[in-house]
């Protein structure tokens, strides 16, 4: 179920509608507004500026999650494979 949740961003108000609980469409929402903040702290640009650049921010973030994400799982994939060979050598070992 979606709930519409009021939310304030760059000093503007939203109404997000989310299947999300209010809390955490609201923890997102400080979350932007922290990350838009730090922008502004550390550059003089407006507020438009201020918040593309927090975009490329999050967004890069989010692509380094997604690459770390995907190489765990690929060592995961390998370290399956290699317990099933070692299943495969050693059947009756520690199957007592």
């Amino acid at each position: 179920m979606k709930h519409a949740v009021q939310v304030t961003i760059l000093g503007q108000q939203y109404t997000v509608k989310s299947a999300a609980s209010p809390e955490e469409v609201q923890r997102v929402a400080d979350f932007v507004n922290c990350q838009v903040a730090e922008v502004a702290a550390s550059k003089s640009v407006d507020t438009l500026n201020s918040a593309i650049l927090t975009l490329m921010n999050i967004g890069g973030a989010y692509l380094r999650l997604q690459d770390t994400v995907a190489e765990r799982q690929q060592v995961e994939g390998r370290l399956q494979e290699l317990l099933q060979r070692l299943e495969q050598a050693c059947p009756d070992e520690g199957h007592s």
